[in-house]
């Protein structure tokens, strides 16, 4: 197994043990045990769980920054906007365990950089759908066609759905609003 793949494999064990258990409860002895390796083997690719986390994070965050250099250098016409949405649902829905995971965990990930990172790069996201002159409403619809996303992921899990229906209209819905938001073009 390459040094990439046991990356990629400590990281769904480790994601699959902090849903069952709770970040707080898991140990990196647990994980170690879960993928049938010793705690030093685990060691040498992690230090600590959050070193866990943070990777897990960063992976999730990479796709994101690249659509935010993207989003930066495109015009702010509609169809942009409608991209960015789309980019960021299909970069979500690849994230729907780490999402869930943070959902659940809040409390014990209050004291991690990770919420401050995530919110910041959330932010940024944002700011490239919203109209500089936009009023409060639009700005309040623009805002929230991001975080229809995140609805439909989080607060729609067990709504008994298929994931990618559940997608599909929050795209739907984002679109909508967004169209709402955006006067330009």
């Amino acid at each position: 197994m390459s040094r990439g793949n046991t990356h990629q494999r400590i990281q769904d064990v480790a994601l699959e043990l902090f849903a069952e258990r709770g970040y707080e409860k898991t140990s990196l002895r647990e994980i170690a045990e879960r993928l049938e390796v010793t705690k030093a083997a685990l060691y040498y690719h992690f230090k600590t769980k959050e070193d866990i986390l943070v990777s897990i994070v960063d992976d999730f965050n990479q796709p994101v920054v690249e659509l935010i250099e993207w989003g930066r250098e495109q015009p702010r016409t509609l169809e942009t906007k409608k991209e960015i949405l789309r980019r960021y649902s299909e970069a979500l829905s690849r994230a729907q365990p780490l999402f869930r995971f943070i959902q659940e965990n809040q409390a014990s990930l209050r004291d991690l950089s990770l919420g401050e990172r995530l919110k910041k790069r959330m932010f940024t996201l944002s700011a490239l759908l919203v109209e500089e002159d936009a009023d409060l409403v639009d700005r309040v619809r623009a805002t929230t066609s991001l975080f229809t996303m995140h609805a439909a992921i989080v607060a729609m899990h067990d709504s008994g759905d298929a994931p990618e229906d559940r997608r599909q209209a929050a795209l739907t819905v984002a679109y909508e609003l967004i169209t709402s938001a955006h006067h330009g073009d």
